[in-house]
């Protein structure tokens, strides 16, 4: 298998050292930077195969070196802030981030979202194509495989019952839409919609503990009050 390789990107070198030693513990290389014109400097002299990028930075921020990267490279970033509003998070995907991390976090999700990364650069990216009869849908962490039928969040297999495919599989070709209890129904269940929101809700519920990091709280499979359902487009 080959090696991979990560930059860690942060001006406070405890949180380089520390990130660095977690993904090190998983059998990956690691490559430091304190800054973007350091970072950039590294990736211009080797492989790298995963950015892990701070925005608040001196010298030249995340968001700028994201934009620098993007114009010459196809490499994943994942993008590290305190920011946690919606807004940051649609800014820095703009820029051509390919994930957003709010701190503090926990090094598990951190490994889930790097793994998840890796996974799609080496199987879709530079380093090997994937069928032309295969259909992904990605969308963050979030990748469908419509003619596997299969969906992975972070990099790790979901297990679906055939419902709840079917809802994942329809919002996911709609993201960003809304969709009321009743037409969700009508185009999974194929019968007429009659007093069906508990019905609905129950699988949306399902699906998002199995989806949602915290299910209280999602961050794909979201309920807009009064509407209905959809699964936020963030790429």
């Amino acid at each position: 298998m080959e090696t991979i390789n990560i930059l860690v990107v942060d001006d406070d070198r405890e949180i380089v050292n520390a990130i660095c030693k977690l993904l090190e513990s998983e059998g990956y290389k690691t490559l430091k930077a304190y800054d973007g014109l350091d970072a950039i400097d590294i990736l211009n002299q080797n492989t790298v195969h995963l950015i892990i990028l701070d925005i608040m930075m001196p010298n030249q921020d995340g968001l700028t070196t994201t934009m620098k990267i993007r114009n010459e490279k196809n490499i994943p970033i994942i993008l590290l802030s305190a920011k946690t509003q919606e807004s940051d998070i649609v800014l820095g995907l703009s820029m051509g981030a390919d994930d957003y991390i709010s701190k503090p976090y926990a090094p598990s999700e951190l490994l889930a979202r790097v793994k998840s990364q890796t996974r799609r650069y080496l199987k879709l990216g530079s380093y090997g194509n994937i069928s032309s009869n295969e259909e992904i849908i990605t969308n963050l962490g979030l990748e469908l495989n419509v003619t596997k039928k299969q969906l992975f969040v972070d990099g790790g297999a979901v297990k679906l019952t055939a419902k709840e495919y079917k809802i994942v599989n329809y919002l996911m070709h709609n993201l960003g839409r809304v969709f009321s209890a009743e037409e969700i129904y009508e185009h999974i269940w194929n019968e007429t919609a009659y007093s069906v929101e508990n019905t609905v809700m129950v699988h949306i519920r399902r699906i998002r503990e199995k989806i949602e990091i915290n299910p209280s709280e999602p961050k794909y499979l979201k309920v807009v009050w009064g509407i209905g359902y959809k699964i936020e487009k963030y790429n």
